[in-house]
């Protein structure tokens, strides 16, 4: 069987032409020899009782009624055998006929074989006679047959027509099928516009609608990953060209104090390289990772938890106070490791601004099915003029003492985006610095 699907429409329709012609011809055929058994016995009946007679018929008379039956005056009708009997069993009339049937019936009708054909037999008795009429069944077989064959000639005539329109027919409903085919073919790697849909089948349409979507969707990262690849690039740029001035510098140094002034600087510069590094392999994973990951139930109080159980060491070296100031039972729909990538950027940005001996707290509260999470701090905080341009890439507050890459609020935005939440900057009413809060949509909304 061909996986084409016209292959397979033209397969199955000329088959179901083929077989419904068939089936026809077996109907009208049964048909037709059904009629002629009608017929041909009530003809042989009328013809029995044409010659039945309260006196014995002489050979002249009872001709003259056979032809008179048979409508064929002077002839003989070969189809028909005629006998009769006189009351002793003598034969007193035998039709012209080569057939030879036995002297002892059966009233009524009966099949009987003989001479290795099967005749259909019509008897009757009366006092005097007994009068038997036959026909050869192949006659009445091959009358239904010319009566089949009338009926089905139309047909016949008509079927490679039909064929011709259906191949047509399928050919042409699926010529748009093929169009698609050969527009996606055609493309190159990087066109990812939309497929025309237009004459396209009802069925053939949601195909080529999602597969738009797919391109969109394709197009999208696509554009996004060229938009990470060219802004690393160029972020990379800085932090490379200071290490290598660092380098030149740490070379240069004659005395030292100069060369442990210099060796500090090459480190620092290369924990800020590292740090951007890192932000960025992390920013691509979870951009990767979008729609790979499976969602599950998540306790963002547990994730809270260890979240500041991760971060408490470097909080301590920074002499920040960080804890769990809240934390309501709560759960939702979403990726784990994600969603702890967002609680720790959230709590760690806390932790670098805040100055030492600050605090810098995290809450969860689950109040009317609404979820959030709030990370505060008594940190400088963010003009709020600022609180928008934040969210991009690599852009840092001006004036901004702690060392960073820019990247850590738009990782924070793009997973919460990602869980259907929301992510508001303001400032923290309890202790006076930034507050970050992500809110949650009600579970089933």
């Amino acid at each position: 069987m061909t996986h084409s699907l016209r292959g397979r429409l033209l397969w199955y329709l000329l088959a179901a032409i083929t077989i419904a012609a068939l089936a026809q011809a077996s109907i009208a055929y049964r048909t037709a020899l059904h009629d002629a058994d009608q017929i041909f016995d009530y003809h042989m009946q009328q013809m029995a009782l044409s010659l039945r007679s309260g006196t014995p018929l002489s050979n002249t008379e009872a001709q003259r009624r056979l032809e008179a039956q048979t409508d064929k005056p002077g002839t003989n009708n070969d189809d028909m055998v005629v006998q009769m009997w006189s009351p002793d069993g003598v034969q007193v009339f035998h039709s012209v006929s080569r057939a030879k049937l036995p002297q002892r019936a059966v009233l009524g009708f009966s099949n009987v074989k003989a001479n290795n054909t099967v005749y259909r037999v019509f008897s009757i008795q009366t006092e005097n006679q007994t009068v038997q009429v036959a026909q050869d069944l192949a006659v009445r077989r091959n009358m239904a047959g010319n009566l089949a064959l009338r009926t089905l000639g139309p047909i016949a005539v008509m079927m490679p027509i039909l064929m011709l329109v259906v191949w047509w027919v399928v050919s042409g409903s699926l010529d748009p099928v093929a169009r698609v085919r050969s527009q996606v073919a055609s493309r190159q790697a990087d066109d990812l516009s939309p497929v025309s849909e237009a004459g396209l089948p009802d069925e053939v349409r949601p195909l080529v609608q999602e597969l738009n979507l797919l391109f969109g969707r394709v197009k999208t990262a696509f554009d996004a990953q060229q938009t990470f690849v060219a802004d690393a690039a160029h972020e990379l740029r800085t932090p490379l060209a200071a290490l290598r001035l660092q380098a030149q510098s740490l070379d240069r140094a004659e005395s030292p104090e100069a060369r442990k002034l210099a060796v500090s600087r090459l480190t620092a510069g290369i924990d800020r390289a590292t740090r951007l590094v890192e932000q960025l392999l992390v920013l691509a994973r979870q951009e990767a990772a979008a729609t790979s990951t499976a969602a599950r139930p998540v306790d963002l109080s547990d994730l809270a938890r260890r979240t500041v159980a991760d971060l408490a060491g470097v909080a301590a070296a920074k002499g920040v106070d960080v804890g769990v100031h809240h934390a309501d039972p709560a759960t939702v729909e979403g990726q784990p490791d994600a969603l702890h990538i967002l609680l720790r950027n959230l709590v760690d940005n806390a932790i670098k601004y805040t100055p030492q001996g600050g605090t810098a707290d995290i809450s969860v509260r689950s109040e009317g099915g609404n979820i959030s999470v709030a990370v505060e701090d008594s940190g400088p905080g963010i003009p709020p003029e600022e609180r928008e341009r934040v969210f991009d890439r690599f852009y840092r507050v001006a004036g901004s003492e702690a060392a960073g890459s820019g990247l850590g609020l738009a990782i924070i935005k793009a997973i919460a985006e990602r869980h259907g939440a929301t992510l508001a900057l303001g400032q923290s009413e309890r202790l006076g610095g930034l507050s970050a809060t992500v809110s949650f949509k009600p579970t089933g909304a």
